[in-house]
């Protein structure tokens, strides 16, 4: 017999989303639909995060006369979770509409999705409102505004609330750090751990995740160290060291550049997954050591994962690093047969477009870059600039540019880096110029040391050294000794020593040990056939005792050096 102890039970029993629908029918036909438990119940397991419909449950509430505020809840956690997160916010605006008053199992479903989208105005809205409702004091109400303010990148606020309870938990810590960690101020985050330790507050798994990711971000490899022994100490047993913080272990190692201590970390994990081994990998690219790339990538097929996006990033970027085109070739294929046209996603196809570049062949790189799906996007128009400027093809990147222009792009300050690199492979002074100074006037876009590096070198090859001296003294920071001596240098092909013996003096107080000075303005005054000039700068590095640094080279023969 159908009744309410029996509906309720099979409910509980649910496997499946079949199963329950099928409960659904006998509450219809058995006219227990209406009783507000069961309708609880049965919408609490058609969102079930794992085997639930929340479409069939959404066709379930718009029938329901007055859901009550545990409905509510259970409609908006759901939708928190799942692929349409923002529908949690238009649900909580008719909540509120409804005449209910959200309670402190609403509020973080709310805040959960203002940090992942970020919304932080809505976010203040929903903070207002919790003031408002007297649940401030609530703790987990408290951390999810802690992780919204975090997530929205103001951490002032997010500390604020955090340094307001009175006596914060683990989760609580742990948010704050994190929230440091995602805002690029790792070593607050670093420093706020150390308070927690001397609040006696034991740390989770969680908590030293980001704690090494803190430690990676600022390359502090003695932090990470310690972090990695205190883990091995029996008294951090209830740490769960799983893979996700051993991941993070072996990122931390390998971005610091302590690739052994990594690979032994890795290599005494008994669960690896996907991101494990991409962390390896990049690891390896990132210092260059492309056969040990290649090595770690035949272990993760061989292991039976498959590559993601991740992993055929680093596969291409250690093809770029060492022009290998053979094999750069075989990774697109491979992206081509398994993705679907992978290469026109904008970020694998960037990094195609900059491995064809790096390895010369340009032709394959511009039909990688017009087989993207978006072209509106100024990093991959960005890489097909200065990957055509480095390959000695000027012209091209400028009308690249040029197009980049009239569809709207608006360039950044690497584009202007890759406009000045063509210029000068194209010989195009003037043009270069002109980019230069519309940088600002007309883009909005703050000319940095690189972008004055550009114009000098360019300004100094072509024998404009006193318009590059001129712009160098007139800039906004202090120019860096490349600089100089990129005019320095151009005075030397140019035999002007006027601008020589001014610079040179100057760099000489500068940097009085360094011989690249003495060397350059001595080869100016031998090229102008003054030889007093010569003799005296000689005497002068003599009287310092700066002495030239001998050029060495090596040449492997047989496979020694």
């Amino acid at each position: 017999m159908i009744n309410k102890q029996s509906i309720m039970s099979m409910l509980e029993r649910c496997k499946s989303m079949r199963e329950v629908k099928q409960v659904h029918s006998l509450m219809i036909t058995s006219s227990l639909i209406t009783q507000t438990i069961h309708l609880s119940k049965l919408i609490d397991s058609c969102v079930h995060p794992h085997s639930g419909d929340l479409q069939h449950a959404l066709s379930i509430f718009v029938r329901l006369h007055s859901p009550s505020l545990y409905i509510w809840n259970s409609m908006l956690r759901a939708f928190s979770t799942s692929q349409q997160p923002q529908t949690t916010l238009s649900f909580y605006k008719d909540l509120q509409r409804s005449g209910l008053s959200p309670d402190h199992f609403t509020f973080p479903f709310a805040l959960k999705v203002c940090a992942e989208m970020p919304d932080r105005t809505t976010g203040r809205c929903i903070h207002a409102r919790v003031v408002k409702g007297g649940y401030e004091h609530d703790v987990y109400v408290n951390v999810a505004l802690m992780r919204m303010y975090a997530c929205c990148g103001d951490v002032v606020c997010a500390k604020s609330l955090f340094d307001a309870d009175g006596d914060p938990n683990v989760v609580a810590w742990t948010t704050m750090i994190a929230g440091y960690v995602d805002s690029g101020r790792a070593r607050e985050a670093i420093s706020l751990f150390k308070e927690m330790e001397a609040e006696e507050i034991t740390p989770n798994e969680i908590t030293m995740v980001h704690l090494l990711a803190a430690c990676a971000q600022t390359r502090d490899l003695e932090t990470g160290a310690w972090i990695h022994a205190r883990l091995k100490c029996s008294k951090t047993q209830p740490i769960r060291y799983n893979v996700v913080l051993a991941t993070a272990l072996v990122d931390m190692y390998a971005r610091c550049g302590s690739l052994r201590a990594a690979r032994e970390v890795f290599d005494e994990m008994r669960e690896r997954n996907e991101v494990t081994w991409n962390v390896m990998i990049s690891g390896y690219n990132q210092y260059g050591r492309s056969e040990d790339v290649w090595g770690m990538y035949g272990g993760m097929c061989g292991s039976g994962l498959r590559p993601d996006k991740v992993t055929l990033l680093s596969l291409l970027g250690a093809c770029g690093n060492k022009g290998v085109l053979s094999l750069g070739q075989g990774v697109h294929g491979y992206v081509e047969k398994t993705a679907g046209g992978g290469s026109r996603d904008v970020e694998v196809g960037t990094s195609l477009m900059d491995m064809y570049t790096k390895s010369g062949d340009t032709e394959s790189a511009v039909r990688v870059f017009n087989g993207l799906k978006s072209r509106g996007d100024v990093v991959a128009w960005t890489s097909m600039i200065m990957g055509l400027a480095r390959n000695g093809d000027g012209k091209k990147a400028l009308e690249m540019f040029e197009e980049m222009n009239e569809r709207g792009v608006r360039p950044d300050g690497i584009t202007f880096i890759g406009v000045m690199s063509a210029c000068s492979h194209a010989g195009m002074v003037d043009e270069g110029r002109k980019w230069f100074d519309s940088m600002r006037d007309v883009y909005g876009v703050r000319p940095e040391v690189e972008h004055y590096g550009c114009i000098v070198d360019l300004l100094s090859r072509a024998g404009r050294l006193q318009e590059a001296e001129g712009l160098v003294r007139a800039m906004p920071m202090e120019p860096s000794m490349q600089i100089w001596g990129s005019i320095l240098s151009g005075c030397e092909s140019h035999g002007e020593v006027e601008v020589a013996e001014r610079i040179g003096c100057q760099l000489a107080e500068f940097d009085p040990g360094g011989s690249g000075v003495y060397v350059l303005l001595s080869n100016v005054y031998a090229g102008a056939g003054r030889w007093l000039g010569v003799e005296r700068s000689r005497k002068l590095m003599w009287r310092r005792g700066v002495k030239k640094n001998q050029g060495m080279s090596s040449l492997e023969v047989n496979g020694s050096w």
